[in-house]
């Protein structure tokens, strides 16, 4: 085993990245590929608050809770620009009641019969749903912070006998009277819910109330059927396009190009399994910078062929051709990776959701490819050369053995 100890290695990444694709399996796909909802958002000024950039993380944040409230996996949530929120939401069907919810301000408030504030929500530690007390119905649960329950025993013990309005954006949702004070913290909020309505306002209460009003901008719903179909062209085009460059390699370089396909289908094992293993949301952006980081990684075992073919040429015998084609190709191979990868990290800092899926995509495929056009490919040229060094002009289309 010492002797192939990199055999083994290589072995050791394939299986691993086997693994690493079955354990994570469903993969997450995004908008574009499993169909669902894209929202854009745009938040107001209001007389008391201004929209800056404080303001709108704040917003980002809250709906981003919300979201996540509701189930929805894969979910992406970010700033556009100086006021716009764009929310994706994969897999949603109920496009309104999802609009309802992240949409919302949320602003809570208990009052009195004369209309004054007695609490609001900042006084809410949090919310759950609960059955009501003959188990046939729904109702939210709610829990205050240690000051919001002083208030609530307070304002209960004052209004003994008389109605406690709960609000929610200026909109009654209960109006109960006061039978008795009410210590310890908790109360509940009745008013006919079904389970998912009582879900979706226990999911606002506990992401908070928005900083200020967000209007709906676009509402664009995305098919499951044309997921589907993106899924399909984009299965079709990656085989094919990868099949027609393994064939091109082994038909042009032969063994070399034998070696170079083993190393491209370690490469895609490695950049998948990289994909699953970060929870990456696959899209079909995405899905391009993996299939044109598939031929960046073609090209590098190209650059490493000719080399070793000019070093054959020289007069160099199998093994310090070999060494001297990977020493001189590196260079080259180092400077046109690293600028792309460049080029990928300004798109992920300053693109928006399916430009940073493509240039996450495109990085790990940048980073996969180096490993095996360098390594990888390194390591089955030395173990060819070990086994037959005289054979090795001659895998290259060097006809006349060199010494």
């Amino acid at each position: 085993m010492g002797k192939y100890w990199h055999l083994w290695t290589i072995l050791g990444v394939a299986v691993l990245s086997v693994v690493i694709l079955v354990v994570g399996w469903p993969w997450r796909l995004g908008l574009d590929l499993k169909g669902g909802v894209h929202v854009v958002l745009q938040a107001e000024d209001t007389p008391t608050t201004k929209v800056t950039p404080d303001v709108m993380e704040r917003a980002r944040a809250v709906v981003e809770r919300r979201v996540n409230g509701l189930g929805v996996s894969e979910a992406v949530v970010q700033i556009q620009g100086q006021r716009r929120l764009v929310v994706e939401l994969p897999g949603v069907t109920n496009q309104q009641e999802a609009l309802r919810v992240i949409g919302r301000t949320a602003v809570l408030e208990f009052r009195d019969p004369q209309g004054h504030v007695l609490l609001t929500g900042a006084d809410l530690k949090r919310s759950t749903v609960e059955r009501d007390q003959l188990g046939l119905g729904w109702v939210v649960g709610l829990e205050f912070t240690p000051e919001g329950a002083r208030k609530f025993e307070e304002a209960t013990r004052r209004l003994v006998g008389q109605q406690l309005g709960i609000y929610l954006d200026k909109e009654q949702l209960s109006n109960p009277v006061v039978r008795q004070p009410i210590p310890g913290g908790k109360a509940v909020i009745e008013g006919g819910f079904t389970a998912a309505t009582a879900r979706n306002l226990s999911v606002l209460l506990n992401a908070g109330s928005l900083p200020v009003p967000l209007t709906q901008l676009e509402v664009r719903n995305v098919g499951a059927s044309l997921g589907q179909d993106s899924i399909r062209a984009s299965l079709i085009a990656g085989v094919v396009g990868a099949a027609g460059v393994l064939l091109f390699m082994l038909l042009f370089y032969r063994i070399p190009g034998l070696v170079a396909d083993l190393a491209l289908l370690l490469y895609i094992l490695i950049d998948l399994a990289a994909l699953v293993a970060l929870r990456a949301t696959l899209t079909v952006p995405g899905l391009a910078g993996f299939i044109l980081s598939v031929g960046m990684a073609v090209d590098a075992n190209v650059i490493i062929f000719e080399r070793v073919k000019d070093e054959l040429r020289m007069g160099k015998a199998g093994r310090a051709a070999v060494e001297a084609g990977f020493s001189r190709a590196f260079t080259a191979i180092l400077d046109s990776n690293v600028t792309t990868l460049i080029t990928a990290v300004v798109l992920y800092f300053l693109g928006t959701g399916p430009i940073k899926g493509f240039a996450i995509t495109l990085s790990i495929g940048i980073l996969a490819s180096m490993f095996t056009a360098v390594v990888v490919s390194h390591w089955l040229l030395r173990f060819l050369v070990d086994w037959q060094p005289e054979r090795v002009p001659a895998y290259f289309g060097e006809r006349e053995a060199v010494a």
